[in-house]
């Protein structure tokens, strides 16, 4: 027969484990870092905001600098020689 304290100590230890896994699993999408891209479509040459950092082939990175929001992006993106209406 187990040990009562060796049951209960596993017992706590299955607990302390869920919980961490389900914290992380809860906390993960808000790490995760999100970047904002100015890309021009090789093609057209239209800009515009991506979330995935252009390939440098069907799109070029507009700037040396990806962003946090994407508002930043949109700003940049309009204050961009390269995107200017013409």
């Amino acid at each position: 027969m187990a040990d009562t304290g060796q049951v209960e100590e596993n017992r706590m230890y299955k607990k302390l484990l869920s919980a961490t896994i389900l914290a992380m699993l809860a906390t993960a999408p808000a790490l995760a870092a999100t970047e904002y891209f100015v890309a021009q479509k090789a093609s057209d040459k239209t800009c515009s905001v991506a979330k995935i950092k252009p390939d440098g082939k069907t799109a070029m990175m507009v700037g040396k600098t990806s962003y946090k929001t994407e508002a930043e992006a949109t700003a940049a993106m309009k204050a961009a020689a390269e995107c200017k209406k013409k």
